[in-house]
């Protein structure tokens, strides 16, 4: 697992989509159509299915691609993102460059990734010193040794290790010990007895086994390999917190000093391990899954020798196998693309090149990007759309019936601080460290991966970048940072076919306005509103506010696990509440603030600008999606389905019913008693 996962330990909020405010000012209006009829199903009554009302058309229009799992609006996006990232990174590959510049190292980097008559050639031979490393290994301490060098190349098997905020204390970055170094995506998958859990391990020991096969192991030896694997990584996810438990920021705070954790798990070297990642004595240390820091004592005291080098080779081998020969890239999508998703064809050899030289290289690259597609007065305008939203959200939360005085003081002093990133970095990163070389594409991997993983340590035991951003400009996504308490969105997702610079004000506060008070929203869920305006972990709240939070809360959860998404399967209605809070508050502070700033009444294609908010947000999430998909996301994906995050938060509000005339009996109406109002 490469380190990335880890950097971003700040709940994200993934919100998979993007539009943009247009000017409020009269003179930058200019004709288009507010909403594509083309869109719509207007068979279907909006008030019995809102989303194949405002979506059916959509969806027939866009179907699924062989090589996704999941197609959508923010999919859409995406692609047109990839299409401009790809002109730039082609012309650059194109030319001859300055040896060690950014364009030199992108150039190489992206042109040895497309060599594919190279990287057939030399098939698993670029990774031979470290198969080698781990062949010589005849000891415990040569284990650990190896999992610490593991780890400093962007590895994570066993645990994970990473620098990031310390939750109570959200000025100074400290170091975190988390739970990894299974194959599977959840830990349910190794444990759980239902059919497709069962149905996944099956294919799971087919994939872990064709891969000690492409190594040259013997079928018998295979065999017996990938038991010790299964074996190993179930007791790993046995050890683990399930997703639901780490909801809970404060069960994964657990706090403690090198000599606790000594003590807690005894059998592991941690003062060789600090020093060869160069942190020395770390001294403050969050473990945020204590219980299986200590199963890692054990399993170090119990496992032999022997099977922690079949794990250390499979460990390496699955990390890498996306970068290597076509055998070993086509065993991996057969699990992860086709199993686990249902996808029926890889992406294109371009596409998944681009996307690793873009990670590889983020902001270098995200700087060229930025100076081509990013206008900048699209900055300035996305800034006053952020007041009027905060503007909102404070009038709401002045309006709480259920919240206290001095409750809701903290809450408007925690708005006030949120702190708004958009576009890209005020301050660039430095990449005249990182190595690129034409030797191998996988070595490139390895060496951004170990470039990566050196910066995240370096922040350790030091003051937090206040500057430093989680994604990339060239990123199509957006989030909010509990311990930083900002919102940050991408310059990649500010563009058409959401953003229009100078579109209608019901679709533009509908779309990118939602997605902003959905990350504002965030700070204020079942989580955020744990983490004070500074980003500290502590309860801001009275006793009474807290229990009527809750109670309110429930109703959410309840509502999302009433729904049905695929045969006998439910929606998980807690997994997903604080994504589900924050569209429910996307949405009401947006509109309110829509109102506030537009009282044109004008009907476009013959939608008022209330239907035209509605129908903006819907369109958000159209999206087509394959069945296995919407399994695997409803287990793992903290955010609810693109129909139920139409659907669901829409019933709740009363401005939504009038709009479209929906009416007690059909499906879109709840009874007042029944609805979510919550921020």
């Amino acid at each position: 697992m490469n380190n990335k996962s880890f950097i971003i330990s700040l709940f994200l909020c993934i919100m998979t989509t993007g539009t943009f405010l247009s000017c409020t000012e009269k003179e930058q209006k200019q004709a288009q159509p507010a909403i594509n009829l083309s869109d719509l199903d207007t068979s279907v009554d909006p008030g019995y299915d809102f989303d194949a009302y405002s979506n059916g058309g959509w969806k027939k229009l866009n179907p699924l691609p062989d090589d996704r799992a999941r197609f959508g609006s923010f999919e859409k996006l995406a692609e047109i993102a990839e299409k401009q990232l790809n002109e730039l990174v082609k012309e650059t590959a194109s030319t001859k460059n300055e040896k060690g510049t950014i364009a030199d190292k992108t150039a190489t980097f992206f042109n040895i990734g497309m060599d594919s008559a190279k990287i057939e050639q030399q098939g698993v031979a670029p990774l031979a010193p470290y198969l080698q490393e781990i062949q010589t290994i005849s000891s415990m301490d040569d284990v650990e040794i190896q999992i610490a060098k593991f780890h400093s190349n962007g590895f994570s098997p066993v645990f994970g290790f990473f620098g990031s905020a310390d939750a109570k204390n959200s000025s100074m970055v400290i170091a975190q010990l988390t739970q990894a170094g299974i194959g599977m995506p959840d830990r349910d998958y190794y444990i759980n007895d239902d059919s497709r859990s069962k149905d996944l391990r099956s294919k799971y020991l087919i994939y872990i086994e064709s891969i000690f096969n492409l190594l040259g192991d013997d079928e018998a030896v295979a065999k017996k390999n990938t038991a010790i694997i299964m074996s190993l990584e179930t007791r790993l996810a046995k050890a683990s917190m399930t997703r639901l438990e780490q909801r809970d920021p404060n069960k994964t705070y657990n706090k403690t000093t090198t000599k606790g954790l000594r003590e807690l798990s005894p059998s592991f070297n941690w003062n060789r391990y600090f020093a060869f990642q160069g942190v020395g004595d770390p001294g403050e240390i969050n473990l945020n899954q204590p219980i299986f820091i200590r199963e890692v004592s054990t399993l170090l005291k119990e496992i032999p020798v022997a099977e922690w080098k079949v794990y250390l080779r499979w460990n390496l081998i699955n990390s890498t196998a996306p970068y290597l020969s076509s055998d070993f890239v086509n065993a991996n999508f057969d699990f992860y693309g086709r199993a686990m998703s249902g996808t029926e064809k890889m992406r294109p050899r371009w596409k998944r090149v681009l996307g690793t030289t873009s990670n590889a290289l983020s902001e270098a690259i995200g700087q060229l990007y930025v100076a081509k597609y990013f206008p900048a007065e699209a900055k300035e305008r996305m800034l006053k759309l952020v007041e009027n939203l905060r503007i909102s959200l404070g009038e709401r939360i002045k309006n709480l019936e259920w919240m206290g005085a001095a409750t809701k003081l903290k809450a408007l002093e925690k708005l006030n601080s949120i702190n708004v990133k958009i576009g890209y970095p005020d301050k660039w990163r430095d990449y005249s460290g990182l190595e690129i070389l034409d030797d191998s594409y996988i070595g490139n991997v390895i060496r951004s991966n170990k470039f990566e993983t050196a910066f995240n340590y370096s922040k350790i035991n030091k003051q937090v970048d206040k500057t430093q951003w989680f994604m990339s400009p060239q990123t199509v996504n957006a989030y909010y940072s509990p311990d930083m308490n900002e919102i940050v969105f991408p310059a990649a997702i500010l563009q058409p076919p959401f953003f229009f610079l100078k579109g209608d004000d019901a679709v533009n506060y509908g779309a990118i306005g939602v997605v902003i008070g959905h990350e504002m929203t965030h700070g204020f869920d079942d989580e955020g509103r744990k983490f004070d305006k500074d980003g500290n972990l502590t309860d801001w709240w009275s006793a009474e506010d807290s229990k009527l939070f809750d109670e309110r809360t429930k109703v959410l959860v309840e509502q999302f696990n009433s729904y049905l998404v695929l045969d006998s399967i439910h929606a998980d209605g807690t997994l997903s509440l604080g994504e589900n809070i924050a569209d429910l508050g996307g949405l009401n502070i947006s509109f309110q603030a829509f109102k506030l700033a537009n009282n044109d009444s004008k009907p476009i294609n013959g939608f008022t600008p209330n239907q035209r908010f509605y129908l903006a947000y819907s369109h958000v999430w159209a999206q087509n999606i394959r069945d296995k998909e919407i399994l695997r996301r409803t287990k793992e994906d903290p955010h609810s389905l693109g129909k139920l995050r139409v659907i669901g938060p829409l019933k709740n509000i009363p401005e939504f019913y009038e709009a479209f005339n929906v009416k007690p009996g059909q499906q879109m109406f709840l009874e007042e008693a029944q609805r979510a109002k919550i921020w």
